[in-house]
Formats: C-alpha cells, sequence, structure tokens
C-alpha cells in the first residue's frame, strides 16, 4: 500500500446509494472513517456495519463521519442501509476508482483460488485531509474501538 499516516489523503468524487455525488474535499474541517468492505449484505461486512451503527452515537460525539465503500451498487447500497438501518452514507465504486486510488483492490485466494477483491481496510482522516492512521487489520466484530482507541 502506497499511502502513509501523515500524508494527504487523496480526494475521490462517487455516488452514494441516493446518487448523490460524494466528495473527500467536501468533509475537510471534518474527521472521516473511510472504510473499505469487501460486499453488502455478507456476514463479516454486516459485523462491521452494524458495529459502527451501533455506535454511531460515540464516533460522531468524537467528531468522526463515517462513509462505507464498497465495489456494489446504488441499489445494493440502498437495499443494505435499509436492511440494517444504518445510519451513515455507503459509497458506490463500481469503476474501482477508489479503491485503485486507495490500494484497496488487491488480488485475493479462496481455496486455492486468486481473484481479485476488496482488501478490508479502514482510512482515518483528519480535520485538514491527511491520513491519520490506517487499520489493515479490522476487527469487525469491535471495529469501533478500533478507531477511538
Amino acid at each position: 500500500m502506497s499511502l502513509e499516516v501523515g500524508k494527504p489523503a487523496p480526494d475521490f468524487e462517487a455516488k452514494d446509494q441516493d446518487g448523490n455525488l460524494i466528495k473527500l474535499s467536501d468533509f475537510k474541517g471534518k474527521k472521516v472513517v473511510l472504510y473499505f468492505y469487501p460486499k453488502d449484505n455478507t456476514p463479516g461486512c454486516t459485523t462491521q456495519a452494524c458495529n459502527l451503527r451501533d455506535n454511531y452515537e460515540a464516533l460522531q460525539k468524537a467528531g468522526y463521519v463515517i462513509l462505507g465503500i464498497s465495489s456494489d451498487s446504488e441499489k445494493s447500497h440502498k437495499k443494505f442501509i435499509e436492511k440494517q438501518s444504518l445510519p451513515f452514507p455507503l459509497i458506490a465504486d463500481e469503476d474501482l476508482k477508489v479503491h485503485e486510488a486507495y490500494g484497496t483492490w488487491v488480488e485475493k485466494s479462496m481455496y486455492g483460488r486468486q481473484y481479485m477483491g476488496t482488501a478490508r481496510t479502514t482510512f482515518i482522516i483528519d480535520e485538514a485531509g491527511m491520513l491519520s492512521e490506517i487499520i489493515q487489520k479490522v476487527n469487525t466484530k469491535d471495529h469501533t474501538n478500533q478507531i477511538l482507541k
């Protein structure tokens, strides 16, 4: 991964579940949790999203804006948000531009089969748009504590 703590977070533009254009630069002055996850409505991703949902108030109190992002479509994100009552936007990165900018579209392997997929990674971005932390070993059940520690 070429991104480093203390360096600027790559700016991006992509649509959320409602088709609204989200730009990282719109959040200057706020702390952002940008979390990349593999797929809507899968066990680990649901656990992670629900952990953030259940602790959303604490994250907001700490000054964080939460943005989830995967290669799923806006429609898939909308269903996931409705099913899990998620209070934060999910960004659709179907063309993988944001994944590529953050180095999260990687070769993976399952049962000896190689394939491309999302590396579950969370980027904490400070008020100035700089990377303040990169969490590569995400604990889906306790992700909020990894962020707030």
